[in-house]
């Protein structure tokens, strides 16, 4: 008896959708014999220089388990408890990771800022490092911005060249969250070196699970003097994985030949037709750009709580009516037409 099933593809989050063929691939060919252990593997040496060749960039890359781990033991490593990292208001450092980059740099205090679309304001930058200079102040020491942000905007080259500029003005490091970087490079068309490191990035939190892997996110240090003891920081915060191969082997499935850019495309290209849809009802109003693989819309409560009847999952966060469509790598224009399909009947 086959009692295999289909599930219905959702708009939640990109964590829904599975393991890509490419990351199941390299695990099971990795699952294969003997390794050794704690990341002395031939897996856990190969994504590690594909990384390299990704940014053309000899930097230093650790594997953890998640994002949360990624963001927050790198910014730990970029000051001590009596410093602050400046973010955006909405970004997910400060608003879905239960406080773990204060947690895991002994206090290190994180400090919002404004700015449309999800992005900083370089300006802000400069009046929050000027609004106070006492001691009794929290010091800034490092800006993080999130790529994509967490509405679906991308930054462009020349938007992060201007935060770099105000970042080296005030004498602070850079921090990347990239949980969706690579949809913002297959947004952008541009080499992950040119909104990286070439524009003053220190570090990057590299994601892999919302682009087809099953865990591992890879922090990226391209200021490789920050990078110092940072296998510590991974030992003692319980992301040292015995057995790496299987968290590094996805990697390398995923980049040796294109396949984490091909299936951000993808996920970004569904987001898209998503929006070219919606974008024709009056009743649907688009909430901001779409630049990346989600889409934010205003929809009437009626329609929300038909499409929830209907069994359809998603986000609405922004605000009264505001619904949040995050498209998957595994994400089929059949699946966005039978969400259209179904906005339009409750319409209708």
């Amino acid at each position: 008896m086959n009692t295999t099933r289909e599930i219905r593809r959702h708009f939640a989050s990109d964590n829904y959708g599975g393991i890509c063929p490419e990351a199941w691939a390299a695990l099971a060919e990795a699952n294969s014999g003997h390794a050794v252990s704690y990341g002395e593997d031939a897996w856990t040496a190969q994504a590690a220089d594909l990384i390299r060749d990704v940014f053309e960039m000899a930097c230093e890359v650790f594997f953890v388990f998640n994002g949360t781990a990624a963001n927050s033991l790198s910014i730990a490593s970029l000051g001590h408890s009596y410093h602050s990292i400046l973010c955006h208001e909405i970004a997910h450092v400060e608003t879905d990771e239960c406080g773990a980059p204060e947690f895991f740099s002994n206090g290190m205090k994180v400090l919002l800022m404004p700015g449309s679309n999800g992005k900083l304001d370089p300006c802000a930058i400069e009046r929050m490092v000027d609004k106070r200079a006492d001691i009794h102040y929290p010091k800034p020491r490092a800006v993080s911005v999130t790529q994509a942000t967490e509405v679906g905007t991308v930054y462009s080259v020349e938007e992060l060249k201007s935060i770099w500029a105000k970042t080296k003005q005030c004498g602070l490091k850079l921090h990347m969250d990239g949980a969706r970087f690579a949809n913002a490079v297959a947004s952008l068309g541009v080499k992950p070196k040119e909104i990286t490191w070439q524009t003053g990035v220190d570090v990057l939190c590299l994601g892999g699970t919302k682009n087809g892997m099953h865990v591992s996110e890879a922090v990226v240090f391209f200021n490789r003097e920050l990078a110092a003891e940072f296998d510590y920081r991974c030992k003692q915060a319980g992301q040292l994985y015995s057995k790496m191969r299987f968290m590094a082997a996805p990697w390398v499935g995923m980049l040796k030949d294109g396949a984490w850019l091909r299936h951000a495309a993808h996920a970004n290209a569904m987001a898209e037709l998503l929006e070219t849809e919606l974008a024709q009802l009056p009743e649907a109003r688009i909430l901001f750009p779409r630049q990346a693989n989600s889409l934010f819309v205003e929809l009437p409560p009626s329609v929300i709580e038909g499409l929830h009847k209907a069994g359809w999952r998603f986000y609405t966060f922004i605000g009264q009516g505001g619904c949040r469509f995050m498209c998957a790598w595994d994400i089929r224009e059949e699946d966005v037409r039978a969400l259209v399909a179904d906005i339009k009947r409750l319409i209708g």
